[in-house]
C-alpha cells in the first residue's frame, strides 16, 4: 500500500512538474507574438484601371443618446450649416493616427501582402495577410519589423528597417 502511494505521489509531482513547464514554455513563446491589430484603409485603384473589388462599406456607427430638440419658434430658426458637395472622383481617406505619414506601402509576394506606415525616422505595421495555405508571424524591435510567410520549407521574408537612416523594406524568398 505504501509502495502505491509513493509510486502515485511520484507520478503526481513529475506531471505537475511538466505541465508547469509547458505552460510556461508555450506562454513565453505566445507573449512575443503579439502585435496591435491592423488597421483597415481603402485601397484606390490606380487613374484610368477600373478596381478590382469594391472596398468594404464602414460599421455602423454605435448608436447614441438622443437629446430633446429646442422648439423653434419665428425668432429661434434651427441653425443652417453648408453641407460641402460631394467629390465624385476621389475616395474619403481615412482620419490619420497620430503616427501616420501618409506614405503607406503595400508589398505583395507570393506567400501574402504585408502593409507597412513608413515614416521619415520609423515606421508601423498596418497589416499582414498570408495567402492561401500560407501561415504567418511577426516580429518587431525599436528598429525593424520582420513578417514571414510560410509554407512547408518555403519561407518569404518582407523585413522592414530603419535603425540607421529613413526605413527601407527588403523582401528576401528562402
Amino acid at each position: 500500500m505504501r509502495r502505491g502511494l509513493v509510486h502515485v505521489l511520484a507520478w503526481l509531482l513529475a506531471t505537475g512538474a511538466a505541465v508547469t513547464l509547458s505552460w510556461w514554455g508555450v506562454h513565453t513563446v505566445m507573449a512575443g507574438t503579439a502585435y496591435d491589430p491592423p488597421r483597415a484603409l481603402p485601397i484606390r485603384a490606380a487613374e484610368g484601371a477600373a478596381p478590382k473589388s469594391r472596398p468594404p462599406s464602414p460599421p455602423p456607427p454605435p448608436p447614441r443618446a438622443r437629446t430633446p430638440e429646442p422648439k423653434r419658434t419665428p425668432s429661434n430658426p434651427p441653425p443652417t450649416t453648408p453641407k460641402p458637395a460631394p467629390s465624385p472622383t476621389r475616395a474619403p481617406s481615412p482620419s490619420p493616427s497620430p503616427a501616420a505619414t501618409g506614405r503607406v506601402r503595400s508589398y505583395d509576394t507570393d506567400g501574402g501582402r504585408a502593409v507597412f506606415d513608413l515614416g521619415t525616422a520609423s515606421a508601423s505595421l498596418v497589416s499582414a495577410t498570408p495567402g492561401a495555405g500560407w501561415s504567418m508571424q511577426v516580429w518587431k524591435t525599436e528598429s525593424w519589423i520582420r513578417v514571414e510567410f510560410s509554407r512547408g520549407a518555403e519561407r518569404v521574408s518582407v523585413f522592414c528597417t530603419w535603425h540607421d537612416g529613413p526605413p527601407r523594406v527588403e523582401i528576401g524568398t528562402y
